[in-house]
């Protein structure tokens, strides 16, 4: 694997020195950018993302990354989101009742559960992946698990874009899309200990 160059988007939301590490650690060289112009001739963005999808699209806007991604992808450009960066992708969240980014068709709904499930699906848990991609091989379908924290997940318009799903009090909902050189996971691959890094060292094989 040749050097790899990832820009990794700070927009003011969440700490990023887990991710920074993971990445690295992987291979990568890494630039934490926080102003569009810095972006650069990187390899492929991240955009790691917590907290509330109302917050982060407000920072998006004032940051003008909401452009710098949509442009991005638009030019099929290598992109890995995690967790709220995979959320923001949609086009609506049931959470504030905000328009996301509209990268793609559907929408982030909260879980509806019986009350001897907790919300928000926080552990360790399995990810199914199909289709296959060269992003999750040597990942065995049953055997790996991979860390959740949310309290919302996404529902594509479109199942094509589906790559991962994970069931959870007996509901099955979507943990990972893939469409051309995007990626991104509900899960954190960087907290998911040696799968997750496998994961990451995947995708920069794909580069």
């Amino acid at each position: 694997m040749a050097n790899v160059n990832l820009s990794i988007i700070d927009y003011g939301m969440g700490n990023l020195r887990s991710v920074v590490r993971a990445w690295e650690h992987v291979g990568a060289s890494v630039r934490v950018v926080d102003r569009p112009e810095d972006v650069g001739a990187a390899d492929a963005i991240i955009f790691p993302g917590q907290g509330a999808i109302v917050d982060a699209m407000k920072q998006l806007k004032a940051t003008r990354f909401e452009h710098t991604i949509r442009d991005w992808i638009a030019a099929d450009k290598p992109f890995f989101g995690i967790c709220l960066g995979m959320q923001v992708l949609f086009s609506h969240s049931e959470e504030g009742e905000v328009p996301g980014l509209g990268v793609f068709e559907g929408s982030v709904k909260r879980f509806r559960l019986s009350p001897e499930f907790k919300v928000p699906h926080m552990g360790w848990n399995h990810v199914h992946f199909s289709p296959k991609t060269p992003v999750d091989a040597g990942l065995a379908q049953l055997d790996d698990q991979f860390y959740f924290v949310h309290s919302y997940y996404c529902q594509p318009a479109s199942a094509e874009i589906i790559w991962g799903t994970t069931e959870y009090a007996g509901q099955h909902f979507t943990s990972a899309i893939h469409r051309g050189k995007v990626y991104a996971t509900q899960f954190h691959p960087e907290k998911s200990q040696a799968k997750g890094l496998l994961l990451y060292r995947n995708f920069l094989e794909t580069l």
